[in-house]
């Protein structure tokens, strides 16, 4: 499995001030995890609302493609030698080993020291055959890096084998210097989210699908919106501009091809919840659109020139200029409603990362020509 640079977003030159980050999660700001703002995007007409008010944004047929991979406490202390380190469990490969990045821990000292403490910091991997202790007593072996052409993501065993018992015991949630404080686990989980039979699940967050409530998932079936849901294992965050998701596993059940495929026919919109469903249902369907039941690996990368076959619209959470996401917001919504809507959530304030306001993309159904089409479908 490597990971490829790919081109440049549109948004290269956008500044995001750091005061817009997401430190703590909504619950901690306001009244709920739905107390987050939405910013809708049709074409380049953009609007402003609260998310606990997405109802009135989507219409009976429409069907949101949900993820329910659960959030793994994928964040272990580790030494090597007299190093200490955090290691980042990111992906469990087909023959028991695990992707893994070595991360510098915290200092917890100086200026933003709060912040900084239970946080970590870039650290080159590497070599190969190294040996990282871990809690416990147990330890991991470096073998190979993902990727030859770098040295961030490494193959590596784990002695006995166990990691969802060693995760289980001494793991904690991945999170990066932005945040204020650690955060239980509870914190990093979805309402979809439900647990695997192996003990797998996702190294962060499938994050768009935070600010959903029971409540809310209730009045969206009451309004005729459907759920479907997908699964896919995400992987640790891409740490450079431009790096693209690595492969990851993914599944796209019968049950939920069926119900994409009778939606479409019926003329419903497919809106994915966040990235990830993008990645996974856009895995499984066929050049026609049609979408087919598939599970395993995928390591496709939606791009402008890509385009997307299935789905209509996404809601996801801001992303940063130089994220290779917005690729795919560009490839599903278009550069200028893309450049149109960023430019508004900074100027509006809207707040980024994980626990930070949603941007919802439907379709600009006031365009008829062509061109405007061939974004959605």
């Amino acid at each position: 499995m490597t990971g490829t640079a790919v081109g440049r977003t549109a948004l290269e030159g956008l500044q995001v001030p750091d005061a817009l980050s997401a430190r703590v999660p909504a619950e901690q700001r306001g009244a709920g995890r739905d107390d987050v703002r939405l910013l809708v995007s049709r074409g380049t007409e953009v609007s402003h609302h609260a998310f606990r008010d997405l109802a009135g944004q989507l219409r009976a047929g429409d069907v949101l493609v949900v993820n329910t991979s659960r959030t793994l406490p994928a964040a272990v202390e580790g030494r090597l030698g007299g190093e200490r380190l955090v290691v980042h469990f990111s992906t469990r490969g087909d023959d028991g080993r695990w992707a893994v990045e070595l991360r510098a821990p915290g200092t917890g000292a100086g200026a933003g020291a709060g912040r900084r403490k239970g946080a970590t910091s870039a650290r080159a991997g590497g070599p190969a055959g190294a040996v990282v202790r871990l809690p416990g007593g147990g330890h991991l072996v470096l073998e190979e890096p993902l990727d030859p052409a770098g040295t961030r993501l490494w193959w590596a065993r784990v002695a006995g084998g166990d990691v969802a018992g060693l995760l289980a015991r001494y793991g904690r949630p991945i999170r990066y210097g932005y945040t204020e404080r650690d955060q239980p686990l509870s914190a990093y989980q979805t309402v979809f989210a439900l647990p695997s039979p192996d003990g797998s699940g996702s190294a962060e967050m499938p994050s768009a699908g935070r600010p959903f409530t029971a409540r809310l998932v209730a009045e969206l079936v009451s309004r005729g919106v459907q759920f479907a849901p997908i699964r896919l294992d995400t992987g640790v965050a891409s740490a450079e501009a431009h790096e693209p998701p690595y492969p990851e596993r993914f599944e796209v059940p019968a049950t939920t091809a069926r119900l994409v495929n009778a939606a479409v026919a019926g003329g419903g919109r497919i809106v994915a919840v966040g990235t990830t469903a993008v990645r996974a249902l856009e895995s499984a369907a066929g050049p026609g659109g049609g979408v087919r039941a598939a599970a395993g690996w995928t390591d496709l990368v939606v791009t402008p020139g890509r385009g997307v076959r299935v789905v209509d619209g996404l809601l996801t959470g801001l992303h940063e200029p130089a994220a290779s996401h917005l690729l795919m917001l560009e490839a599903i919504a278009g550069r200028p409603a893309l450049e149109r809507a960023y430019t508004e959530a900074v100027r509006h304030l809207y707040l980024w990362h994980e626990f930070g306001d949603v941007h919802l993309v439907l379709p600009d159904e006031t365009a008829h020509s062509p061109s405007c089409a061939s974004n959605f479908r």
